[in-house]
């Protein structure tokens, strides 16, 4: 049985962002932006607001009809540069006390790689209670679908060893090393070639 997978449009925006924060909530590096439960609990879904905002207006999110899981998609030129005062104004909208809110952007994007245009899975959150299903491979295999026909590669950065295997098995091979977030987890920047899986 194939899974349904549709564009977002405007009304789908706060069940998405329920749902980003209900799949990360406990994921690690949500937990280092966020290091108290209860200010997580608090901020966490303003976070998830903005990078939907944020996607909806340059890219395109995908999500299972049964609104279950979403990929927030991003395409990114060959000469693209991410904007240091747009990290900051996030951190001045979301928390302005949290300096990790404008740090996790400028680590990213320092190991984002440049000079070659490629679509960026900037996230991808399931159900926790439907997690293991298959509706991320499905969300994440239509678009490299796509890629494959089109020559163009993707990339992601894996937040935990379970997504990395996923993305591994989806043809994704680490770009250079570990991101090490200061006193926190690792990120694993992550690149895939058109055809890899193949």
């Amino acid at each position: 049985m194939g899974v349904a997978i549709r564009t977002a449009d405007a009304d789908d925006r706060e069940p998405v962002t329920r749902l980003l924060d209900a799949a990360f909530q406990d994921d690690p590096v949500s937990g280092w932006i966020f290091p108290g439960a209860e200010d997580r609990r608090a901020t966490h879904p303003r976070l998830m607001a903005a990078f939907v905002d944020i996607v909806m207006a340059e890219g395109r999110i995908d999500v299972t009809d049964d609104g279950a899981a979403c990929a927030l998609w991003l395409p990114v030129p060959a000469e693209s540069a991410e904007e240091e005062e747009g990290f900051a104004a996030l951190r001045e909208a979301i928390d302005p006390d949290n300096e990790r809110i404008e740090l996790i952007g400028t680590l990213t994007a320092e190991v984002h790689p440049a000079g070659r245009a490629h679509e960026y899975l900037w996230m991808i959150g399931v159900a926790p209670g439907r997690q293991g299903e298959g509706l991320g491979t499905a969300l994440i295999g239509s678009v490299l679908e796509r890629c494959d026909r089109e020559g163009v590669p993707a990339y992601l950065e894996a937040s935990s060893e379970r997504s990395r295997g996923l993305y591994e098995r989806l043809g994704f091979a680490l770009v250079e090393h570990p991101l090490e977030l200061p006193d926190g987890p690792l990120m694993w920047p992550m690149w895939r070639e058109p055809g890899a899986s193949r």
